[in-house]
C-alpha cells in the first residue's frame, strides 16, 4: 500500500475533522462519558481493527482515549489508516463520546 504524501494526508484529514497528524501518523483523542464507556469504545475499535487486520496504538487514561494510526510496515500513513480512522469515528459517535 502506498504512503500518503503531505497533500494526501491533508486531504484525508479534511474529511476527518477530529484527527490530526502528518505523514508519519494520525491521531485522535476521545473523551468518553465515563471509564466503562471508554473501555467499550476500545473493545469495539479492537474488534474492527482485528477484522481489518490493521491495529492502532491505543492509550487509555481514565476516560481519555488516544488513537494513533500508521502503517508500520510502510513507514507512515496509508489509506488503511484513513479507513480505520473513519471506522473509529463511527464507533465513537455510536457511543456518544466527544
Amino acid at each position: 500500500m502506498a504512503l500518503l504524501d503531505d497533500d494526501g494526508v491533508r486531504v484525508a484529514l479534511a474529511g476527518l475533522p477530529h484527527w490530526s497528524g502528518d505523514t508519519s501518523a494520525i491521531t485522535r483523542t476521545v473523551k468518553a462519558p465515563d471509564f466503562m464507556t471508554g473501555i467499550r469504545i476500545v473493545d469495539d475499535v479492537a474488534a474492527a481493527a482485528e477484522a481489518a487486520d490493521h491495529h492502532p496504538d491505543i492509550d487509555i487514561r481514565w476516560r481519555n482515549l488516544r488513537f494513533t494510526l500508521a502503517t508500520h510496515s510502510e513507514g507512515g500513513v496509508t489509506q488503511r489508516d484513513v479507513d480505520l480512522a473513519g471506522t473509529i469515528d463511527e464507533i465513537v459517535t455510536r457511543h456518544h463520546a466527544a
